[in-house]
């Protein structure tokens, strides 16, 4: 009987689960992940804003797992040995493999900044966000007996879509944060800083025009053109002006930091051939020297051969790529081939509250709450394919007309 290892219950992992306990084979599969649950993380801005509980965006691993089939460890991956076909854990045990699906996720990248790790919050899974929503309320709560002016201040770091998504949350619970600072909404301050001027390149520029003001328009204050120099205690430093390099400080007791992700540690640990976490592979997502290590999702670059720039690490291709694996890997088992992965992208939405939304389907842009009933449809669909019609249910967003 062979041994298939799964490392990582994201997106990718759990979709390459689903396909491969669908199959019969002589196989077992054993599943790791840290958590004990999968979460949604295109959501977790919305936790980290306070619009969604953790609760509402998670569901339980083993729900989705068949004993019958496959056994699931909740621990953390050490490092990965290709040669020996061995998986080490934190908790001491040594997997065997005879093939292995390395899906372990993402952490955020400070790009060498001084003070990010130490001075700003980041937002890479559950813990993390739910720790930026209690940090906000925390603030809220000082300012109704200090009135300290920057409690009321709060700075994203990166216009991203992750940084805007989480903008347009933030504008959604600006007003029951006010409340408990016993302020007005407006007195909220929400920052934007952002090293380039041409926000959101994944959208023509008429449509992110559209995004970009319409959070001007709710209050959001972008400083567009403005590298982010350094973070210090409750203060982004960013240069304001390119020519002679002067800087400018803003204060804020609330700093969260989204501009940008790489790989998982692992893969650098292991001695992969990586670059910021991020392993180039070959057309059958396998590691390009050793055909039964598959890598998907947010540890795998793979090549557009039309722009020659790896495909981006979303939801979409990750839910793709993790299918894909798995129909290889079983057409490996019997001893057969299929055709190179390919992706072409559905389209892509950016929330920026519970109505509202824009983004690409096919080639067609979509604006305002029609594309927020588009987002929804996108998130159910994403539960789905990895948690199936029960978790669907219980987890989806149906509130598609309010």
């Amino acid at each position: 009987m062979k041994e298939i290892v799964i490392l990582g219950a994201g997106y990718a992992g759990l979709r390459a689960l689903h396909r491969l306990q669908a199959s019969k084979g002589d196989f077992h599969i054993t599943l790791i992940d840290r958590n004990n649950y999968h979460y949604e993380a295109t959501d977790l801005h919305e936790v980290a804003a306070g619009t969604q509980s953790k609760e509402k965006i998670t569901y339980t691993i083993t729900d989705v797992v068949k004993p019958s089939v496959t056994t699931f460890i909740q621990a953390k991956v050490e490092t990965i040995d290709r040669g020996a076909q061995t998986v080490t854990l934190d908790n001491g045990q040594v997997l065997n493999y005879d093939y292995v699906i390395v899906s372990l996720g993402f952490r955020s990248e400070s790009f060498g900044i001084a003070g990010v790790e130490e001075n700003a919050l980041e937002m890479v899974d559950v813990e993390s966000a739910e720790k930026v929503y209690h940090h906000i309320v925390v603030q809220m709560q000082d300012y109704s007996k200090t009135q300290n002016p920057d409690d009321l201040k709060i700075v994203v770091c990166g216009a991203g879509f992750t940084g805007i998504e989480l903008l347009g949350s933030l504008i959604e619970s600006r007003s029951s944060l006010a409340k408990i600072a016993g302020v007005s909404a407006d007195q909220l301050e929400i920052y934007c800083v952002e090293a380039v001027t041409r926000l959101l390149p994944m959208f023509d520029e008429d449509l992110a025009n559209y995004g970009i003001s319409s959070l001007k328009n709710w209050g959001i204050k972008f400083l567009t053109g403005k590298p982010i120099k350094e973070i210090k205690p409750n203060t982004v430093i960013y240069q304001d002006d390119k020519e002679t390099g002067a800087t400018k400080e803003l204060t804020a007791n609330t700093i969260i930091w989204t501009t940008g992700v790489s790989g998982s540690e692992v893969m650098e640990a292991s001695g992969f051939s990586q670059r910021r976490g991020r392993v180039i592979v070959s057309d059958n997502l396998t590691d390009p020297d050793f055909d039964n290590v598959y890598i998907v999702g947010d540890v795998s670059a793979f090549m557009d051969k039309e722009s020659n720039r790896p495909y981006p690490t979303t939801a979409q291709v990750a839910l793709k790529m993790g299918d894909y694996a798995a129909k290889h890997l079983l057409a490996q088992l019997n001893g057969n081939d299929i055709e190179g992965f390919a992706f072409k992208s559905l389209g892509s939405v950016a929330s920026i509250g519970n109505t509202h939304a824009f983004g690409m389907v096919g080639k067609s842009a979509i604006k305002g709450y029609p594309a927020s009933f588009v987002k929804k449809a996108i998130m159910d669909k994403s539960l789905l394919a990895t948690g199936g019609v029960k978790e669907m249910l219980a987890k989806g967003r149906f509130d598609l007309y309010h």
